[in-house]
């Protein structure tokens, strides 16, 4: 039946009871023969022993023998223990067709019959290695994973060169920021149990767990490498393994990979522009963080979701009313109780938790962590991981200063505030942390602060990671803080310049740091416009009267190398983007325009016309574009911006139904299809979570 797709441990039919039932006579076989071979090399062994030099020498071979014979001893007993489950499933599921259930596929799901055996008592099938739709062991009543996922498999392994080459994409792109634990292997993961177990005995649901993670990983690395076919592949594989464990309760042990890889398939749904699901993976995340405290890496996934979040922040111009509405389908996490800080992890100073469960379930973080960064406060945290929840609040500060500014201008002009106006609904609990807190979390200090976190991780590790995703963030941060000098080339300081070209000179070395998440592209984005302003600066400098020293002239060819090389890579990856997701759309230099003096300066063209500039829709960049604007004709442009995305957006859209009419090329319409029948697997999924979460 459809049900049994989804459900846990369901009937099956007679085939799949003949399939079980050979297994289980083949198993015993294996058994009894290894039985007759452990008893005789037993014998032998111990005749080895005491045999002095007989046998060619080896006699004295019978204590490593021996040592071999009690692992054997210990595989049997594993092997009978596994056998007995496989006869106590088979049992249970005769007396279930005799109890003319007649739902051969339907048992396990959620609301289903009360014969049904809980989780603890389930009898769980393995891994058997083979490459056919048996993937899931032969109690899989669905028939495994589809053949579509299982062609991917072979890219888990540590050995295969295509799925390291996925892998390093992602690191060198997404976890290159995050820092995320790595996945553990069958065996890592079997020896770190309670009682471990042989990695041929894993149980279906931890193994699809652990795949699950490991197909988000490389899934992303295809996105970075621009694979997109391929990424749409192995993102739906990731979908299709958290499917065949979602109707189990999640084992402590691999909780965390499970909440890993709903956070990255997330990620992954964010970067195609579909934010409505990037939101609701988001909260399951939340949902399996909300039961891990004091688990390792449990600060490094909760400073990746807030850095990612201050992108969301920064695209939604820190509007909730412009959010998707996902509380149906995903509802909020319960509030925490009144003793929820009983365990002396509230901090005095800002009045929240510290523990990731609490953060995990505090009202105003259901949709976008804000307020005082929780991981940063954490003294017990890793340094890496404050730092980025630093860095996350100083972005998030700067959103709220940009949208001040906006409204003040829209004021200016009688306008009525829109609805993507956050100061319409009052003051953001960070700017509200910010003020309360003045001298710890405004944007510069922070920024500093995670400057300094930063260098006691690489003081304390041995990594060859140099964080160069953190460095150009940290250096971006710190030139759009920087107050400037009107008495300079451009108006910009001596160290200002220096890490605008760190920054783009960063992006030119490694330009999968583009895919990293949070607003780093955007980021970059606005540290070319500053080379812009630069070359604009200088450009009109030199109509003084005095010629460049050169000194000036170096410093020019310099920036402008940098800015026509960085444009080039930006260019390249907006055009991948979709439209909402895109920054702004930067002009070329204009060679041809003449240097006038005096009266003729006035009317001279600007070597960079920046009121060319399709601007993205964040005010907060919008602000870097404006920033040489009266406010009058700041806000005017800033309309004018919003009104042509929204004529992008629409056209879009307009090609997006001509995709399904089949008005593109063959190769656009294949994308197409493949993700409209993806996207049904990502609702099935979404739709199971919503009832187990609801109930």
């Amino acid at each position: 039946g459809a049900g049994g797709d989804m459900g846990g441990m369901g009937g099956m039919g007679a085939g799949g009871m003949d399939e079980q039932m050979l297994q289980q006579q083949m198993l015993q076989q294996q058994l009894e023969a290894q039985q007759q071979m452990m008893m005789g090399g037993g014998s032998d062994s111990m005749m080895g022993g005491m045999g002095g030099a007989g046998m060619g020498g080896m006699g004295g071979m019978g204590g490593a023998d021996g040592s071999a014979m009690l692992n054997n001893q210990a595989s049997t007993q594993q092997q009978l223990s596994y056998l007995q489950q496989l006869q106590a499933q088979q049992q249970q599921m005769q007396m279930h067709q005799q109890g003319g259930s007649g739902n051969a596929g339907g048992g396990g799901g959620a609301g289903g019959s009360s014969e049904v055996q809980p989780p603890s008592q389930r009898a769980r099938t393995v891994q058997t290695g083979s490459t056919d739709s048996q993937i899931g062991g032969p109690g899989n009543q669905s028939g495994g994973l589809p053949k579509s996922v299982l062609k991917h498999l072979p890219l888990l392994e540590k050995t295969n060169a295509d799925g390291n080459r996925l892998r390093s994409y992602y690191d060198l792109s997404i976890d290159e920021l995050f820092c995320l634990p790595a996945i553990p292997t069958d065996e890592e993961y079997c020896a770190r149990l309670s009682v471990p177990i042989n990695p041929s005995l894993l149980p279906r649901f931890d193994l699809a767990a652990l795949q699950a993670a490991r197909f988000a990983e490389i899934a992303l690395g295809a996105l970075a490498n621009n694979q997109v076919a391929l990424a749409l592949e192995l993102s739906n594989a990731t979908v299709m393994c958290l499917r065949e464990c979602v109707e189990e309760p999640v084992h402590p042990s691999c909780m965390y990979d499970v909440a890993r890889a709903y956070l990255l398939h997330g990620i992954f749904r964010s970067f195609r522009g579909d934010m409505a699901r990037y939101f609701k993976y988001r909260r399951v995340c939340l949902t399996h963080l909300s039961q891990l405290d004091s688990i390792p890496g449990v600060e490094a996934l909760l400073a990746s979701i807030s850095f990612h979040d201050s992108w969301a922040y920064m695209i939604h111009n820190a509007s909730e009313e412009a959010l998707p509405e996902i509380d149906e389908a995903i509802p909020p996490l319960p509030a925490p109780g009144a003793n929820g800080g009983a365990d002396g992890r509230t901090d005095s100073k800002y009045g929240i938790s510290t523990k990731p469960s609490q953060i995990a379930s505090n009202p105003t973080n259901q949709m976008w962590i804000q307020g005082a960064p929780p991981v940063f406060i954490n003294n017990e945290a890793p340094p890496i991981s404050r730092s980025l929840d630093a860095l996350a609040c100083a972005i998030r500060s700067c959103c709220d200063q940009a949208n001040s500014r906006f409204e003040g201008m829209a004021r200016e002009m009688n306008q009525v505030p829109g609805p993507d106006n956050e100061g319409g609904s009052g003051v953001s609990p960070t700017t509200q942390a910010v003020m309360a807190n003045h001298n710890e979390l405004c944007s510069r200090n922070m920024v500093l602060s995670a400057f300094t976190l930063l260098q006691q991780h690489e003081a304390s590790t041995s990594s060859v990671n140099k964080n160069h995703g953190h460095h150009m963030i940290v250096s971006a941060m710190d030139a759009f803080l920087e107050g400037g000098d009107e008495d300079e080339a451009g108006g910009f300081t001596d160290s200002q310049i220096q890490s605008l070209l760190s920054v783009c000179n960063t992006t030119i070395e490694h330009p999968l740091l583009l895919y990293q998440g949070g607003p780093t592209y955007h980021m970059v984005s606005n540290a070319a416009i500053l080379l812009c302003h630069l070359l604009n600066g200088m450009h009109a400098n030199r109509g003084s009267g005095d010629a460049p020293g050169e000194m000036e002239a170096a410093l020019f060819d310099e920036v402008l190398d940098t800015f026509i090389a960085v444009r080039k890579l930006l260019n390249i990856h907006r055009r991948k983007l979709p439209v909402r997701l895109r920054c702004h759309g930067i002009p070329r230099p204009n060679f041809g325009s003449s240097v006038g003096s005096g009266a003729d300066q006035v009317g001279a063209a600007p070597f960079v016309d920046l009121g060319e500039t399709l601007m993205c829709g964040s005010r907060g960049c919008q602000g870097f574009v404006l920033m040489a604007c009266s406010p009058c004709v700041a806000a005017e442009r800033a309309q004018a911006a919003t009104m042509k995305q929204e004529a992008a957006a629409a056209r879009e859209a307009h090609a997006q139904a001509g995709r399904a009419e089949g008005e593109i090329n063959e190769f656009d319409k294949e994308l197409y299809d493949l993700g409209v029948e993806f996207d049904l697997d990502d609702d099935a999924l979404l739709n199971v979570l919503s009832r187990i979460i609801a109930t």
